[in-house]
């Protein structure tokens, strides 16, 4: 029982960390500054791993923009890379949003401003930390009833 107990922890504990450290992520980029920039280029990119695998679709788009008089470009619609899809209904979507030669808004990491994101990551990993730590506490709870000391009990 106090392996299973371990394990939960560890994973519900690996969770809420990786999920914590992505909500923490999110929620620095809102502070980036917003700066004008140029959809360089935008187009649809296929993919097939193999002949028998259905063939992917993916977003790929560069973006221009200027951080501190200083011209640079970026291909991140958001910091998690392009989207890979099986259906080319999301991506031409996506692509319609972001068409070539037209004026966008990026948030610029002023820390390193090589990174620029068209769009943030979203703050829901917060709203779902619940789920891993409900296994972290269940192991806490299942660790401690196996070493607290057996009081009560009666001597047969």
């Amino acid at each position: 029982m106090i392996p299973v107990a371990i394990s939960l922890i560890l994973i519900g504990g690996l969770f809420i960390f990786l999920m914590g450290r992505s909500y923490l992520r999110a929620k620095e980029m809102r502070e980036w500054p917003t700066v004008p920039c140029v959809i360089l280029s935008s187009s649809i990119e296929e993919r097939q791993h193999d002949p028998y695998s259905p063939v992917e679709y993916s977003h790929q788009i560069i973006f221009g923009y200027e951080w501190q008089d200083q011209a640079h470009t970026s291909d991140l619609v958001s910091l998690r890379g392009s989207k890979w899809s099986s259906k080319p209904q999301p991506i031409e979507q996506s692509l319609t949003r972001y068409p070539a030669g037209s004026q966008q808004l990026c948030h610029v990491n002023p820390q390193d401003p090589q990174l620029a994101v068209l769009e943030l990551d979203s703050l829901a990993p917060l709203y779902s930390i619940w789920f891993p730590a409900l296994f972290a506490v269940g192991g806490v709870v299942m660790l401690w009833s196996c070493l607290k000391p057996a009081s009560g009990r009666r001597a047969s």
